[in-house]
C-alpha cells in the first residue's frame, strides 16, 4: 500500500510539473538511464515482478535501460525471468540499450572479447525489440570503461559504429551500486531504521551530485544542459526512486527521453579522457588534465557508505 501511495503522489507532482508553462522553471532536464537490467534475483524475491518497471509505467516516465542478457539466467526459473524481461522491452516508456552480455571490463578483456560480448548481448534482445517496433540503438560500456588508451577507445568506437550503436554517456551518478549493498544488508538483517537512514542519506547524496555537476556545466557553458542520470536495477532504487524523482521535480527538473537528451550539442564535444576508469562525461570534456582532476576530487564522494559497508563485512 505504501508503494502504491508513493507512486500516486509522484504521479500527481509529475502532472503538476508538466502543467506549468515553459517559463515557470529554469528548464532543467534529465534523462533517466538504468543499467544492469534485468535483476532477476530481485524479481524472484518479489514474486517475479518489478516494482521499478511498475513505477515507470504508472508515471509514464521515459527511461532507457541497458541490458545484460546473462542476468536472465541468474535464477532457475529463467522462463519467468524472460517473461518479465519481455515486459520491460514492451513498455512504451522504455528505450532499449546493450550493456554487453556479461558486463565485461573492456580494458582487461581486449577488443576480440568485447566484440563477442556485444554480439551475444543482441541475441535475445534484438528479436524481442523488433516485435515491439523498437531498435537497440544505444550501447553503454560496462563500468563506463571505454578502454585503457586511445587505441582501445578507437577500436571499440569503430566497431560500435559498424553496428550502428550510439555510445551512451552519463553526466550524473550516485554510486547506487555500492549503496544498495549497504541498504540490502540492513533490510535482510531486520535493521529497518538503518536501512531507512541509508535510503534518506542516499537521496541527499544524489541531489548533491546533481548540484555539483550542474555547477560545472553552468560555469562551463552558461546554461542548463540535458543531464543523463545513471542508476541501476536494484532494491535501493525500487524503494527510493519515487522519492528522488519528487525531489528532482521540486528542483525544476522535467524528465526526457535519452533520444531527446542526446540532441543537446554538449554531447558532441570531444572526449579528452583516454583512460580505463569510468568517469562522468562532464569531466571527459575537460582538456586540461590538472583541472579535470581538481574537479573530480572536489565532487561529493561515497566514502562514508564504503566505510560503513566495510565495517559490516569484518
Amino acid at each position: 500500500m505504501k508503494v502504491c501511495l508513493n507512486v500516486m503522489r509522484v504521479c500527481l507532482i509529475f502532472a503538476i510539473v508538466i502543467g506549468f508553462s515553459a517559463g515557470s522553471f529554469a528548464q532543467k532536464k534529465v534523462s533517466i538511464t538504468i543499467d544492469d537490467v534485468p535483476n532477476s534475483m530481485l524479481y524472484k524475491s518479489e514474486g517475479f515482478r518489478s516494482r521499478l518497471l511498475h513505477m515507470i509505467d504508472s508515471m509514464k516516465l521515459p527511461v532507457a535501460i541497458f541490458i545484460n542478457e546473462v542476468r536472465i539466467f541468474d535464477v532457475e526459473e529463467a522462463d519467468k525471468a524472460l517473461n518479465l524481461f519481455d515486459e520491460w522491452l514492451a513498455s512504451p516508456n522504455v528505450i532499449i540499450g546493450n550493456h554487453g552480455y556479461q558486463h565485461r571490463m573492456y580494458s582487461k578483456e581486449g577488443i576480440d572479447s568485447f566484440q563477442i560480448d556485444v554480439l551475444q548481448g543482441e541475441a535475445i534482445t534484438s528479436p524481442l525489440a523488433k516485435r515491439y517496433g523498437k531498435g537497440e540503438n544505444y550501447y553503454r560500456f560496462p563500468y563506463n570503461d571505454l578502454g585503457k588508451d586511445a587505441a582501445q577507445h578507437k577500436q571499440a568506437a569503430d566497431f560500435l559504429k559498424s553496428r550502428s550503436y550510439i555510445i551512451t554517456p552519463y553526466t550524473v551518478h550516485s554510486d547506487d551500486w555500492l549503496v544498495t549493498q549497504l541498504y540490502e544488508y540492513y533490510k535482510s538483517h531486520g535493521r529497518g531504521k538503518d536501512a531507512e537512514r541509508i535510503g534518506k542519506t542516499f537521496i541527499d547524496f544524489t541531489l548533491k551530485n546533481f548540484d555539483y555537476i550542474e555547477s560545472i556545466t553552468d560555469q562551463k557553458l552558461g546554461r542548463n544542459v540535458s543531464q543523463i542520470y545513471l542508476m541501476h536495477d536494484n532494491l535501493l532504487n525500487a524503494d527510493y526512486l519515487d522519492e528522488l524523482l519528487t525531489a528532482l521535480m521540486k528542483r525544476g527538473y522535467s524528465f526526457i527521453t535519452l533520444d531527446e537528451a542526446m540532441k543537446d550539442p554538449v554531447y558532441k564535444q570531444q572526449d579528452y579522457y583516454e583512460q580505463r576508469f569510468g568517469v562522468s562525461w562532464v569531466y571527459r570534456w575537460i582538456k586540461d588534465e590538472k583541472l579535470r582532476m581538481q574537479l573530480m576530487r572536489a565532487a561529493p564522494d561515497s566514502e562514508a557508505f564504503e566505510k560503513e559497508l566495510s565495517q559490516l563485512k569484518k
